[in-house]
């Protein structure tokens, strides 16, 4: 077998082309998570807050001269920053993430469980040569 069709037979196997579109759905998931904690919770939290608490500018200056107020990119450019703030935004994301797919495969599994279990098939009948045997073994045994 030629490395191409090797390739091509291991490519085009469910398990590959169904992680192919998991991996697609997830990058595009995760965007829309990544969307609803910046653009939705964080200023729900700013507003709950009174504007006190706003993440995506929160750093700790590690080296440089960064002005006092400067914004996150800003004191990027000049120095060496420690963003906490965005590493506290991600960490709310991707809670959310986990909360959601669990939700997910919790009614996934539900649904598993709602199906009836199908009756259980009568078993084979015993073919011919193995109860001829049997009588053979049977007749041996009485001697």
């Amino acid at each position: 077998m030629s490395f191409g069709s090797e390739f091509k037979e291991f490519a085009m196997k469910g398990n590959v082309v169904d992680l192919a579109v998991g991996v697609i759905i997830g990058g595009a998931f995760g965007k829309i998570v990544d969307s609803v904690v910046k653009d939705l919770i964080m200023p729900l939290v700013n507003l709950a807050t009174g504007g006190q608490i706003d993440f995506t500018n929160k750093y700790w200056v590690l080296s440089g001269k960064v002005p006092d107020g400067a914004t996150l990119v800003e004191a990027q450019k000049v120095g060496n920053v420690l963003a906490y703030g965005n590493f506290i935004t991600i960490a709310i994301s991707f809670i959310i993430l986990a909360f959601v797919i669990f939700m997910m495969i919790r009614q996934i599994n539900k649904m598993k469980r709602a199906e009836p279990a199908p009756a259980p098939a009568a078993p084979p009948a015993t073919p011919e040569d193995v109860l001829l045997l049997r009588e053979i073994r049977d007749g041996l045994s009485k001697r």
